[in-house]
């Protein structure tokens, strides 16, 4: 694998190109294994972890696909959230450098589907789209299905998860003229499964497993304070360790903005993303963390989804996550592009703690445990050993 090259996969010079001004030389393990079968119109059934380049796995593929000389739509990739069919948008386009007259196009829920006409007038060749936007542009008759070929279902589990079965059925049912359908996901749920039996047909399965190669690399630490010493705890992280972009994550939508203004009187340069937060102040927001100017991005998960920036220094958990899964795309945020991240979870009773043992167990992680001394330094606390009770008759 490590002698693979993106030229060996049997890529067009002008993505080579790009992929070359991109600085990436060799294709991860998923790209490796993907792109050939997808070339070849083959269904795919993908399982990797996040960050380990699915993007450009099924994306490359579906580029290629594309005839240029037609203005008809040709390839669909459908995302669960509007954050993450962005973030797949912005880095598809990344790859046209040489391909001027490909068009790539992304509507989602939360905007104002009007101003998404326009888009769709200019006839894309490669839509990117949340399942009930594209429905209700569908019903509107703004775009047709007819001629799509190649689709892909991104973070499958999670979207069908979060309730659009029924959605995504109804527009595999529409695409009449399909001859490749990628699920790509980090876990293959049951419904993924039946998602695959209904549309596909002799597909090629690909499980990528986290090893050195593609595992962050993460040191993980944990503070035990009392509930009313949380937002105090995390100001003194964030001043102690000086780090210089950070993710903050939090179960819901009111802690998320709480915190946000608490940090913001308190001298630290602090927004929030949420589900109750306008989309254009939450594109405006991602934007300015991207750019490195906002140093502390406090979000809840679901509208956490499809952030992809590559040098977040740490994650930390403000409210410990209710999912086990949740823990693990939380943390991946950070150590990533073979850099070394660092994530503290801050506990603040007794089930919090129960639940990070829990999360620790299920995802095979060393978690460490740190306290603050009497002069402000963060020092490792000793595991408490187990109490042996005596018996006595």
């Amino acid at each position: 694998m490590d002698e693979m090259t993106f030229s060996s996969l049997g890529i067009s010079e002008e993505i080579l190109k790009a992929l070359d001004d991109k600085g990436y030389g060799y294709p991860t393990k998923i790209q490796a294994e993907a792109i050939p079968p997808m070339m070849q119109w083959r269904d795919i059934i993908a399982k990797a972890p996040t960050g380990t380049g699915k993007t450009f796995a099924f994306g490359i593929p579906m580029i290629e696909h594309i005839d240029t000389a037609s203005s008809e739509l040709q390839g669909l990739i459908l995302a669960p959230t509007r954050e993450l069919a962005m973030q797949i948008c912005d880095e598809l386009r990344s790859l046209l450098t040489y391909k001027p007259g490909l068009r790539i196009a992304v509507v989602y829920g939360g905007a104002d589907i009007k101003k998404q006409f326009a888009q769709l007038e200019k006839k894309p060749h490669i839509l990117v789209a949340t399942p009930g936007r594209l429905m209700d542009h569908f019903k509107r008759h703004t775009l047709r299905l007819d001629k799509v070929e190649a689709v892909v279902l991104d973070e499958a589990d999670r979207m069908l998860d979060m309730g659009f079965f029924k959605d995504v059925t109804g527009i595999l049912d529409k695409l009449k003229n399909k001859r490749t359908l990628g699920l790509f996901s980090a876990t293959i749920s049951q419904e993924v499964m039946t998602v695959s039996w209904m549309y596909q047909r002799d597909e090629v399965e690909i499980t990528i497993q986290a090893d050195k190669d593609n595992k962050p690399d993460i040191a993980q630490y944990r503070i035990t304070v009392s509930p009313l010493e949380k937002e105090d705890c995390l100001l003194k992280l964030i001043r102690k360790c000086g780090w210089e972009r950070m993710m903050v994550f939090c179960n819901t939508k009111h802690m998320c903005q709480r915190l946000s203004d608490d940090l913001t009187r308190a001298g630290v340069r602090a927004d929030c993303i949420h589900g109750d937060i306008q989309q254009a102040k939450r594109e405006k927001t991602m934007q300015t963390f991207r750019e490195g100017k906002l140093p502390v991005l406090i979000a809840t998960d679901v509208a956490s989804r499809g952030i992809d920036v590559d040098d977040v220094d740490c994650v930390i958990n403000y409210d410990v996550p209710e999912e086990n899964e949740y823990y693990i795309h939380r943390i991946g945020r950070t150590g990533r592009a073979k850099r070394k991240g660092v994530a503290w979870s801050i506990l603040g009773n007794f089930p919090e703690e129960a639940k990070l043992d829990e999360i620790a167990k299920y995802s095979h992680f060393t978690i460490r445990s740190m306290a603050f001394d009497a002069s402000g330094a963060l020092v490792e606390r000793e595991a408490k050993k187990p109490t042996i009770r005596k018996k006595y008759r």
